[in-house]
């Protein structure tokens, strides 16, 4: 793959991932397909990032007068490769905005040709997207799972299991243990990785656990959580869709339960 940029004459042909501010460009609600003059996209800058089903995806740092929509408009509803690649483009947008000046010298930067990452031709810093790792983990307490309600989720109905950003100087598995103990007061243990899943909003990586409770009473961080508390694994409130790395968390949690109830541990 070539990650030169080029000035579009209008006979490039792909996927376009137009992206500004956070936002795609999504004209009827598609990623747009075709011809580079098709869209009007002659004269503009491009990268290619991918490539999807033998097509080529290009990347167009560029905001549209309209049709600029948030990357989780296309969340569960592409698949997830190409919900991948547009990830990419959301966080290269705003990497490559962020860094239009070397941090060290102040010296205006430039995009590397064969990497993803910006360069100071003058002092010959490099700088790469930041990636934050976090963690989510299903806790499950005999046949009963954990499920809290998020002030982010203020205004829908969604319960989930816990998340919480990576601090500097610790573990992964120290990190699943301080989220939980933060936001609900209890101790977990036999911690268990799961998977990973992309999560560019805006620059994530969600690595995923499970794990059993061991002591304490719920007592919630109110700025993080509206409520959480114990469900019986038949009667669960509203969980998030099959598309997120939580909704296979709670699934897999609930297995664990059942099994519970079945015998066994």
């Amino acid at each position: 793959m070539q990650l030169a940029q080029i000035k579009l004459t209008g006979s490039e042909q792909g996927l376009w991932l137009i992206s500004a501010k956070g936002k795609l460009w999504l004209p009827q609600g598609d990623i747009p397909y075709g011809h580079a003059q098709q869209w009007q996209l002659t004269g503009l800058t491009a990268q290619q990032i991918g490539h999807w089903k033998e097509q080529t995806v290009w990347f167009v740092g560029h905001e549209m007068p309209a049709e600029m929509c948030w990357l989780k408009c296309l969340l569960g509803n592409v698949d997830d490769g190409l919900f991948k690649l547009a990830g990419r483009a959301v966080q290269l947008a705003d990497f490559y905005a962020s860094h239009q000046f070397c941090g060290y010298c102040n010296k205006p930067m430039s995009i590397s040709q064969t990497e993803w990452c910006c360069l100071c031709n003058y002092c010959q810093q490099r700088y790469y997207p930041q990636i934050a790792p976090s963690i989510i983990v299903g806790i499950r307490n005999k046949n009963k799972i954990l499920l809290a309600k998020h002030v982010r989720h203020q205004q829908n109905p969604i319960y989930t299991v816990l998340a919480g950003f990576v601090e500097v100087g610790e573990t992964i598995e120290e990190a699943v243990q301080r989220e939980v103990f933060e936001e609900t007061n209890i101790t977990i243990k036999n911690i268990r990785y799961v998977a990973s899943q992309v999560w560019p909003f805006p620059n994530s990586i969600m690595l995923a656990y499970l794990a059993d409770y061991e002591s304490g009473e719920i007592m919630i961080d109110t700025e993080e959580l509206i409520e959480a508390d114990w469900y019986h694994y038949q009667s669960l409130p509203v969980i998030p869709p099959y598309s997120t790395i939580a909704r296979r968390l709670i699934e897999e949690t609930l297995v664990l339960c059942r099994q519970y109830d079945e015998g066994g541990e």
